[in-house]
């Protein structure tokens, strides 16, 4: 398709070169004569003249500014909607005279033609087709001998990460620009060595700049869209799309790029100036309706692709926006191309320009936008790592920057788009940036936001440093071994400097944005006086709070009881306290409920140990089998937090089946409770030992007695189940004294059945 276009350009330009050998058409509009320039220097030139030719125009102006209508006599809706057909009306057959100059402008340069000399004008038509041939047969070859370059590169991008593939981007683009230079400069060569040597007509230097500018073009487009090479296409698309926008593209920049650079340029040059803007607003509106068949023809392809980008990270948060906008993106791109065309015709020179520049400032701003996002995405994927000397010390830094990581990416996000915004208002014209920058006004503004920031990131930076300090110094394996006296107080120095430094932070960055923190702190007060009287539980909890911890009462890992709840105290705050009890449920117990702190792990404790034994053991034999069970203790594991001689107090109970001997184990905070279960395992094997009886609880059976002080007989049932077969032989071999119940309850430990029945069971 291209050869045949270059081969029609290739006709035109013959008739242009046959054309060149007669008379040039007399211009349209002649310019000035000399005597008038002459005229207006002279005008301009004397202060009087000029003086008198400023009021003229202003008198004009003034007659035109009169001719204007008041406001009491504007046109109507229907003056209006007539004005605007007849617009419409005029523009349409403004269109068909410019087909019609077109036709007039072929028929004069193919009659012009005819009369000719015909051995110039097959001359130079076989000069522009040679010239063709060569430009393109060369351009071919170079292609086909960079496309094993392009494979290969493609097989090394296969599999490799999106930076690796960009860096090869610029590689392609050199051997593209290559081959389209290398092309250019031989059809160069080739015209200036081909005829009379060193002269290159000027439409071969017209074919050659238009096949220069457009093929420079369609390698830019080939480099982002990548038809071919699927790893190395830039852009996310699919083999299709990347197919379809590069055909349509290409395409496109062929047709206006010959027109303009090469056909318009010749109708301008043998025909007239109408004739060559006829045909350029043709060949305009060709690429529109090119355009908007585009569109129509993959209208689905697009919304499926869109749809296929509403889970992608930072585009699901349009959510149903982005949805719509897959249903009507071709209406927009079709709106697009209407604006393009109507500026265009319109003003071609500044409307045209500024639509054209503003749309490529916008596709490298929201290019720059989407590679910042890729960027930081990639930056902060893996997280950060510290050094392990760092993370010895400080354990939990890396975790707690790679919790703010989401945040830190959440407010970078913002900035980008912020900046995208704004970068795209500057493209359309719509706010001006760097000109309100420039403005007192917007330097104040962006210093006040600037100051903001940096206080809060420094407010940022001194949370971590002062939630690293407090680590650092709670972690046993470095420094001294923090008690939990320090760590309480540490974990309260750290809950109150951050919200301290919360409010301050937030009261400086708002006091440099501008805003009174008079009236705030005014309020705060009064807000403050107010939850006072309201929330009284609120502030009893602080107060009560407050003196608990002067008093050191109790600290993180101490055992207590506070409030009706015994456990290990895990957190405490100015307000509450929290403790886990044996069965691992956790209380939080509000310091206004808290009347007693029974701490039972303050600085020492005992283990009571109150053994009973029976009546009729000796108790110093009971007080040595205690003493020599505590020196075993001694030798366990426990006896290093022993802190003291054994405490032997003595009776201190008759109870109803034992005697109570009391002594106590002094040991370390928190320590009575295993070594008083060791001690325990350790008396009961010393008094089995020794024969040293613990009584338990047991029930002994009264008989009861007659007058003679004889207990009366109890009869006996065997109530074992036996055979049958084996029941006579039993009853035949029961002796006289198995039939006494009180041998028998002597001999088989039975068991009574009121008034004198026993039953045996048996089995």
């Amino acid at each position: 398709m291209r050869f045949l276009l270059l081969a029609l350009f290739s006709l035109w330009l013959s008739l242009s070169h046959a054309q060149a050998q007669a008379p040039a058409v007399p211009p349209a509009a002649p310019p000035p004569s000399e005597a008038s320039l002459q005229e207006l220097l002279r005008v301009l030139e004397d202060d009087t003249a000029r003086a008198a030719l400023i009021a003229r125009l202003r008198t004009a102006e003034g007659a035109t500014a009169a001719a204007t209508l008041p406001p009491e006599q504007e046109p109507t809706v229907a003056r209006q909607l007539a004005e605007y057909s007849q617009s419409i009306a005029e523009q349409a057959v403004t269109m068909l005279r410019r087909v019609v100059e077109v036709g007039r402008g072929l028929a004069q340069l193919a009659g012009e033609a005819a009369q000719a000399d015909r051995d110039v004008l097959w001359s130079g038509t076989f000069t522009i087709l040679l010239l063709i041939g060569v430009v393109g047969g060369l351009f071919a070859l170079l292609r086909m001998l960079a496309k094993p370059l392009f494979n290969a590169l493609g097989r090394r991008a296969e599999g490799r990460g999106r930076l690796f593939r960009l860096a090869l981007q610029p590689v392609a683009l050199l051997i593209e620009a290559a081959t389209v230079l290398l092309a250019w400069g031989g059809g160069y060569l080739f015209a200036l060595s081909y005829g009379v040597t060193g002269v290159i007509a000027v439409q071969q230097t017209l074919l050659l700049n238009a096949f220069l500018a457009v093929e420079g073009i369609k390698v830019v487009i080939r480099t982002l869209f990548r038809p071919r090479l699927r790893a190395l296409r830039p852009l996310p698309l699919g083999d299709e799309g990347a197919r379809a926008w590069f055909f349509w593209l290409s395409r496109a920049t062929s047709v206006i790029g010959y027109t303009f650079m090469l056909l318009a340029p010749l109708l301008n040059a043998n025909a007239s100036w109408a004739a060559a803007r006829s045909l350029r607003f043709l060949v305009m509106l060709l690429v529109l309706a090119m355009g908007i068949l585009a569109l129509l023809r993959h209208r689905r392809a697009g919304r499926h692709w869109v749809e296929a980008q509403r889970h992608r990270r930072g585009i699901r948060l349009l959510g149903s926006v982005w949805v719509a906008f897959g249903h009507v993106w071709h209406l927009l791109a079709m709106l697009y191309l209407v604006t393009l065309f109507l500026a265009w015709v319109a003003n071609p020179r500044e409307a045209l320009g500024f639509i054209l520049l503003a749309t490529l400032y916008s596709l490298a701003v929201v290019a720059l936008g989407a590679l910042l996002m890729h960027g930081l995405r990639h930056l902060f994927s893996g997280g950060i790592s510290l050094p392990e000397a760092v993370t010895g010390r400080l354990p939990l830094l890396q975790h707690r920057l790679n919790t703010l990581i989401p945040a830190i990416l959440r407010v970078l996000r913002g900035v980008v788009l912020v900046l995208v915004l704004l970068g795209l208002l500057q493209a359309w014209a719509l706010f001006d940036l760097l000109s309100w920058l420039a403005t007192s006004s917007g330097q104040r503004f962006a210093g006040a936001l600037l100051s903001a920031a940096l206080i809060v990131l420094a407010g940022m930076a001194a949370h971590l440093a002062l939630s690293s300090w407090v680590e650092y110094r709670l972690n046993p394996n470095y420094g001294t071994v923090p008690t939990p006296r320090e760590r309480t107080l540490l974990a309260l120095f750290r809950n109150a400097a951050t919200l301290t430094l919360l409010v301050l932070v937030a009261m400086l960055a708002l006091s440099e944005l501008g805003v009174n923190i008079g009236p705030l702190l005014a309020g705060a007060g009064v807000v403050g006086l107010a939850v006072g009287f309201g929330a009284q539980k609120l502030v009893q909890d602080i107060i009560t709070g407050a003196f608990i911890q002067i008093e050191n009462a109790m600290n993180e890992g101490d055992v207590v009881t506070a409030g009706g709840i015994s456990g290990v105290v895990e957190k405490l705050t100015i307000r509450s306290v929290s403790i886990r009890d044996l069965n691992g449920t956790l209380h939080v117990v509000p310091f206004s409920t808290v009347d007693t702190v029974a701490n039972m792990t303050k600085d020492f404790a005992f283990h009571v140990a109150e053994i009973g034994v029976a009546y009729r053991e000796s108790i110093p034999e009971v007080k040595a089998a205690m003493q020599d069970a505590f020196e075993q203790l001694q030798k366990t594991e426990h006896g290093a937090f022993i802190i003291g001689p054994l405490d032997m107090q003595g009776i201190t109970q008759f109870a109803d089946s034992a005697v109570v001997v009391r002594a106590r184990i002094k040991t370390q905070a928190g320590k009575h409770w295993g070594a008083g279960r060791a001690y325990n395992e350790i008396i009961k094997e010393i008094f089995d030992a020794r024969g040293i009886e613990i009584p338990f609880p047991h029930v002994t059976l009264y008989m009861g007695e007659d007058k003679q002080g004889k207990a009366p007989p109890v009869r006996v049932i065997d109530e074992t189940p036996r055979p049958a077969a084996a029941q006579p032989a039993l009853a035949a071999q029961r002796s006289p004294s198995e039939e006494d119940p009180v041998a028998d309850k002597n001999a088989k430990g039975m068991v009574a059945d009121p008034p004198n029945r026993a039953r045996l069971h048996r089995g």
